[in-house]
């Protein structure tokens, strides 16, 4: 990365991190989108340079994972097929307690999902996300019923996800759900499988 490259980078991740604490700390409807430029230290035509809507500076965390689908689909190993490796991942992310499957109970992450999942806007615009992620994942699997199964699998994955912040947030630990989590998963990714083998995915 050069070094433009990188400033801009770095611009962008201060405007997010500084978004996320004023939204955890004041609530999100109630932090505009001028105070979080101004305690960034930059206008507020900059800040939207970098970011187009006051919802995106709080799901920049999830820009890591776009497109993260068809990557762990492409790089998939020899004999596996997508599912198999989609189920493995999400599988893997449960027990590393990755927060994109729900199942992380640190203080800061279980706000940060409270934030997303109770603001309406913002639950629209991930929906958007989501899109976006089955659409990669759908032109990686390819044909008709690869777009259906990419949707399914998405779907799929944000109940689940969903399903285990809301056992989190009712005062369980990580590690209580996750034998839970795991039996959800291995049920939810074992129709959709079944359903898959007979369309040759």
């Amino acid at each position: 990365m050069g070094l433009r490259a990188l400033k801009k980078d770095r611009t962008r991740q201060l405007l997010s991190d500084t978004a996320i604490a004023m939204f955890l700390a004041d609530g999100f409807d109630q932090v505009a989108v001028a105070d979080i430029a101004a305690a960034a230290e930059v206008s507020k035509p900059t800040l939207f340079r970098y970011f187009a809507s006051k919802e995106d500076l709080l799901l920049h965390r999830f820009a890591d994972h776009q497109g993260e689908l068809a990557r762990v689909v492409h790089d998939r190993a020899p004999g596996q097929t997508p599912l198999e490796a989609l189920h493995r991942h999400f599988t893997q992310g449960l027990q590393e307690r990755d927060p994109v499957t729900g199942l992380c109970d640190h203080p800061n992450v279980l706000a940060f999902h409270r934030l997303v999942f109770d603001t309406p806007s913002v639950a629209t615009r991930l929906v958007e996300y989501r899109t976006a992620d089955a659409d990669a994942l759908a032109a990686e699997l390819g044909g008709a019923a690869g777009r259906l199964i990419a949707a399914q699998y998405v779907v799929v994955r944000q109940l689940l996800a969903r399903d285990n912040w809301a056992e989190l947030a009712a005062g369980r630990t990580a590690d209580e759900v996750y034998p839970e989590a795991v039996e959800a998963a291995d049920l939810a990714f074992g129709l959709l499988t079944q359903g898959a083998a007979r369309l040759g995915y």
